[in-house]
């Protein structure tokens, strides 16, 4: 994890720079890469590859308009997978892990401060 978790400089550009606002739209990303990338677990164990896709796009949209482009390739990478092939989506759901939480230590960093 480093600084780039998270482009700051790409968030105020649709924040106006309002540390509240980016403050707030940080702990709602937060909850929500939280929770979306839970769900694919029982998405990969259901081996439903629609909701695969959807999720897995969302979270891509979610990371870029926040600034975390490292997240949002994951799951661009991870969007065309079927999760029926569970080698595949078990290492790309472990690098979607992995990737969240980097981002959410940075959040985590960014509001402590």
């Amino acid at each position: 994890m480093g600084s780039t978790a998270v482009d700051l400089a790409h968030l105020s550009r649709y924040t106006g720079g309002d540390a509240a606002l980016n403050a707030e739209v940080l702990r709602l990303f937060d909850d929500q890469a939280g929770a979306l990338v839970t769900r694919l677990q029982s998405i990969l164990e259901a081996r439903d590859a629609q909701s695969w896709r959807t999720v897995t796009h969302t979270l891509k949209g979610a990371a870029r308009g926040i600034g975390a482009f490292s997240l949002g390739d994951a799951a661009a990478a991870a969007e065309p997978i079927d999760p029926s092939d569970r080698q595949i989506a078990t290492a790309a759901l472990t690098v979607l892990r992995h990737e969240t939480s980097d981002v959410q230590f940075f959040i985590k960093a960014y509001l402590a401060a």
